[in-house]
């Protein structure tokens, strides 16, 4: 699905963008710029990932956090800064922090996950667990901020914040001058806002796609009623652009700068974050791989709009959650195939189907052995297997040839 926006001359922020590139020099790296050549067959034209994943602190956060955190005052930057955030944005403020010797106290969630508390303590932060949900981290942050004076950075809505983010994408038209076409994901807004006024500021016949998740869209409805609104959003995996109101500040600069605003489903996040690991060996989280889904969700879109270049604005999943995804990605890939079927109750019928799956090149994952069902007559057995396939065409010749073999597929 998408939605087109209307834009004008972002040009007001471009020197700024120019400037944080400067002060960034030698902070953050220049991620690379690498060619799929599966995704640029899908597509029909020549697609580049930009890898902020391999980004210090593994996102594009830092940036922005630290633009921000260079132009405090000095008195501000003695009462220190404060921050509310799951995990990239915890990250970035850490380390800008303690690049420029200035305290943090970063709010995370009870329930973040630990290696993200983790970094976050490493890179120098103090970190305080409050609230079950972001907002109430968020609304923890902000109190904090008023009781002690520390400046409370934005993660997204914020001009110096903007600036920072804005750098991947001159750092894009310096690495691909042809692009023609930019996708990138977007939570509040900051990294497409700003990616946007600086590329459109320098080549306004560059398209720039933003991509949120389906379950998590509030941008489609804020851009049709020209305003930014609160929208209840449901689970999605990709929790790195869960936010359920655009920034008064990026949500103009988007409108202006960002030409349409796609959205991408579960699976299409999953199949993405697979892709991503198998195809181009990156690690990405969900949110970050929310540009290749929108690639893969309707290449057509893209193609003969390319040299296509999609930003990969993140690699800090948790392990746990990965392999969850992982396992959600092959389903959604049809590389796993779950079959219940009836066998003869007498010794060796298991043993005589699982070696016509061998035979088939079927990885057998699990199998459930059930003798006592109301459903089964004196002599069956019911069992279920769980395999492991080369695709949907593999799926359907399994079935079909454990149907010529006499096997009584129920499910």
């Amino acid at each position: 699905m998408s939605f087109r926006t209307s834009h004008s001359s972002p040009s007001l922020i471009l020197d700024d963008v120019r400037g944080a590139q400067k002060m960034l020099a030698g902070v953050a790296r220049t991620t690379p710029l690498e060619g799929s050549r599966h995704l640029s067959a899908l597509v029909g034209a020549p697609v580049h990932l930009k890898c902020e994943n391999l980004q210090r602190t593994g996102s594009f956060k830092l940036r922005g956090a630290y633009v921000r955190i260079s132009g405090l005052r000095p008195e501000e930057k003695a009462a220190g800064v404060v921050a509310a955030s799951a995990g990239n944005h915890a990250q970035g403020v850490a380390l800008a922090s303690s690049l420029q010797g200035v305290r943090s106290t970063v709010f995370m969630p009870v329930g973040a996950p630990l290696p993200k508390v983790a970094a976050t303590r490493e890179y120098g932060a103090e970190v305080r667990l409050h609230g079950q949900v972001v907002d109430e981290t968020l609304a923890a942050a902000q109190e904090y901020a008023r009781e002690t004076g520390a400046v409370f950075i934005h993660p997204f809505d914020h001009l110096d914040i903007i600036a920072g983010q804005g750098t991947v994408g001159l750092e894009i038209l310096e690495q691909c001058p042809e692009v023609r076409t930019i996708v990138v994901g977007i939570g509040g807004g900051g990294l497409a806002a700003g990616i946007g006024v600086a590329v459109k500021a320098l080549r306004p016949d560059v398209r720039v796609i933003g991509v949120q998740a389906e379950a998590a869209a509030a941008y489609p409805p804020s851009l049709a009623a020209g305003r930014p609104l609160t929208v209840d959003t449901a689970a999605t995996m990709a929790d790195g652009i869960k936010v359920g109101r655009p920034g008064d500040v990026t949500f103009d600069l988007v409108r202006e700068a960002v030409d349409e605003v796609r959205t991408v489903s579960e699976d299409a996040l999953s199949s993405a974050l697979l892709l991503c690991l198998e195809r181009a060996k990156q690690v990405v989280e969900p949110a970050g791989a929310s540009p290749v889904a929108a690639l893969l969700s309707a290449p057509e879109a893209f193609a003969g709009r390319g040299p296509v270049v999609a930003v990969l604005s993140g690699g800090n999943v948790d392990p746990l959650l990965m392999q969850r995804i992982l396992r959600h990605g092959m389903t959604a890939a049809g590389r796993y195939l779950s079959l219940r079927l009836r066998l003869a109750d007498r010794p060796g019928a298991l043993a005589t189907l699982l070696g016509v799956l061998s035979r088939l090149d079927a990885n057998v994952l699990d199998v459930a052995h059930v003798r006592t069902n109301p459903r089964l007559g004196l002599t069956e057995v019911e069992v279920e297997v769980h395999l492991e396939t080369k695709g949907p065409e593999h799926c359907e010749e399994v079935a079909a040839a454990l149907g010529e073999a006499g096997y009584a597929v129920i499910g």
